[in-house]
Parts: structure tokens; C-alpha cells; sequence
């Protein structure tokens, strides 16, 4: 069994608007990603590894903002695929 070395935790925030989000880790930046969703996946594989590497690890993902999609995409005015029922 590993022991933690690191004291400070691991901080993994999204960060960006429509179709171009970030995931910042302790203050470097990533490639960007088309949604907020796709951002959150690569933080949590990024922090899966983090863990098992015995770090403390947050992961901070805004909330949708006005205007914004609901996953921080691009909206392309589609029909709904809910509404073709």
C-alpha cells in the first residue's frame, strides 16, 4: 500500500464558454474540449490516476450560465430528439 507524499490536493476546475472548455490542473491548462461534459471526462480520468497515485483530488465544474447549454455546447438550433416522438 502507497502512502499519500503530497499535501495539497489535486485541483482539476473546467473552465471556458460555449465549444471551448478547459480543464485546468493546479494552474496548467489543457487542450479544449467542445463541451463542458467532454472537459468533466478528461478531468475524471486525469484524477482517476491522480488517486491511484495516492492524491487528494477535487474536481470543480461550474454551473450552466445564461444563455448557455446545458452541456456548454454549441447549440445548433437542431430539433430536439426528444420531440420526435
Amino acid at each position: 500500500m502507497q502512502t499519500a507524499t503530497q499535501s495539497r490536493p489535486d485541483i482539476f476546475r473546467i473552465s471556458g464558454s460555449e465549444a471551448e472548455w478547459h480543464v485546468e490542473r493546479n494552474g496548467e491548462t489543457s487542450i479544449p474540449y467542445a463541451t463542458k461534459e467532454a472537459a468533466f471526462e478528461a478531468a475524471v480520468a486525469a484524477a482517476s490516476n491522480a488517486i491511484r497515485n495516492g492524491h487528494e483530488v477535487v474536481i470543480v465544474v461550474p454551473g450552466v450560465r445564461r444563455g448557455e447549454s446545458l452541456l456548454g455546447g454549441e447549440d445548433t438550433d437542431e430539433t430536439p430528439w426528444s420531440s420526435l416522438t
